[in-house]
């Protein structure tokens, strides 16, 4: 077969989604419409390489793909060289709270931090001990074999990477934490690493704790996490990555705070972190965040409930559904055609039949007549959404695998596929596919 999936990929691609999650890995073997969109973010991801940076919100509804092309791109940015940082917001995790949600989502993001050859996350003892490993071969090969003359020449290159962070706000502290886990690298002290790794996540409660450890009296907060991440960038860059991209899902947590005030001032944070990419004071660094359409419009708890932004991300008078400006700070998510859907469907009947080592049973007009069935469900029009479709397509396959002796027509005509038959012939299922004659 093609293009054969890995089994293990292909394990977890179905599972995923079957249970209507998007997998961390192995998207590009399903990946399909979306190229406009891919396409304009890619283009900000050159731009953050180039010492730029980029904010976009993702915005589409339950099950339409959103999750789903977040995780693409970050695959992709892992791939093009990029360290990226992901998390979903939730009730504990938003970007400003009186119980230290905004250092929560600081933590996760640090902890799902992945790279090309850390993609699962948890990159960064990786990325440290990586980029010194580094310095050191370059010195290597200039020759150097005194080992006094060797340790400076890397200390030289150490503190330059180091310096080049003080200028920039809580720099200082952070330049003195890389320097420290040199000096541990250097001297094998595993503790002070440790703690050192410890004070880059955010897991000191208190600075005197921090004090004590490593002799730095500030920890990171839920005031100062975010220039946390823009330290972070500029670190990454020195180590030897193109940029950091910044991917937040689940923005509709924060339109479900009840208090007004508390979602107010997690907007005013998406403001700060908007103003900074827009003015030039952010380097290095994009922001993907996905949210849903009532997330971001409703004008009394979304988005645009805050003025500052609503005024700022709000269309001009010319974008339209079919005419979008792809460069706009708000991406729309169109749902896929139903054309995009037969590809799809067609990649996972041959992705479970290569994961099961079994011939299709599936053929052309049986996928046509399942996505007929589907599209004729009663308020399918507004309401049905890629992951359902997804989900019951595995079913499908899962049940005709397990149950050699039933045929497609017997499953797909009973229980709840009949009720969404509702009476349609062969006639008008091949006529309102007519456009699949690929």
């Amino acid at each position: 077969m093609e293009n054969a999936v890995p089994a293990r990929i292909a394990n977890i691609l179905l599972n995923a989604l079957k249970g209507g999650v998007v997998p961390r890995v192995g998207l590009e073997y399903i990946t399909v419409g979306r190229k406009q969109e891919i396409d304009a973010i890619l283009h900000d991801i050159e731009m953050i390489g180039d010492g730029g940076a980029s904010f976009r919100f993702i915005v589409g509804k339950y099950g339409s793909g959103k999750s789903f092309l977040l995780q693409t791109i970050r695959n992709y940015a892992n791939a093009k060289g990029f360290a990226v940082v992901d998390a979903d917001l939730s009730p504990e995790r938003r970007f400003a709270g009186t119980k230290g949600q905004g250092l929560a989502t600081y933590k996760e993001l640090i902890r799902n931090l992945s790279t090309k050859s850390k993609p699962d996350g948890g990159a960064l003892p990786l990325i440290l001990e990586k980029w010194i490993s580094g310095i050191q071969a370059s010195v290597k090969a200039q020759g150097e074999t005194q080992q006094a003359d060797f340790d400076r020449l890397v200390e030289q290159q150490i503190y330059a990477v180091a310096g080049s962070l003080e200028s920039m706000v809580n720099g200082f502290e952070f330049a003195k934490a890389v320097v420290l886990y040199w000096q541990a690298y250097r001297q094998g002290d595993a503790a002070l690493k440790s703690n050192v790794l410890k004070w880059f996540r955010g897991e000191y409660a208190t600075r005197k704790e921090a004090k004590a450890d490593l002799g730095i009296n500030f920890i990171v907060t839920d005031e100062t996490w975010y220039d946390f991440l823009k330290l972070f960038a500029a670190f990454l860059v020195g180590a030897g990555y193109k940029g950091l991209l910044v991917v937040i899902d689940e923005l509709v947590n924060i339109f479900k705070i009840p208090n007004s005030i508390t979602r107010q001032n997690n907007y005013e944070k998406i403001l700060t972190m908007y103003n900074d990419v827009l003015q030039g004071k952010a380097k290095h660094i994009g922001f993907l965040m996905g949210g849903t359409p009532q997330c971001i419009e409703d004008k009394y708890k979304g988005v645009f409930s805050y003025e500052a932004l609503r005024s700022r991300l709000a269309e001009g008078h010319f974008a339209t559904e079919t005419v979008r400006d792809l460069s706009a700070p708000i991406i729309r998510l169109q749902m896929l055609t139903q054309e995009e859907m037969y590809v799809l469907v067609e990649k996972l009947r041959d992705m479970h039949a290569g994961l099961y080592h079994y011939t299709p049973v599936l053929q052309k007009q049986d996928l046509i007549y399942f996505l007929t069935v589907e599209y004729n469900r009663v308020g399918a029009q507004t309401h049905i959404t890629p992951r359902e479709i997804i989900r019951d397509f595995i079913e499908l396959v899962n049940i005709l695998y397990q149950n050699p002796q039933k045929t497609v027509a017997e499953i797909l005509g009973s229980n709840s596929f009949e009720m969404a038959k509702g009476g349609i012939t062969d006639e008008e299922i091949h006529s309102e596919f007519l456009e699949f004659e690929v």
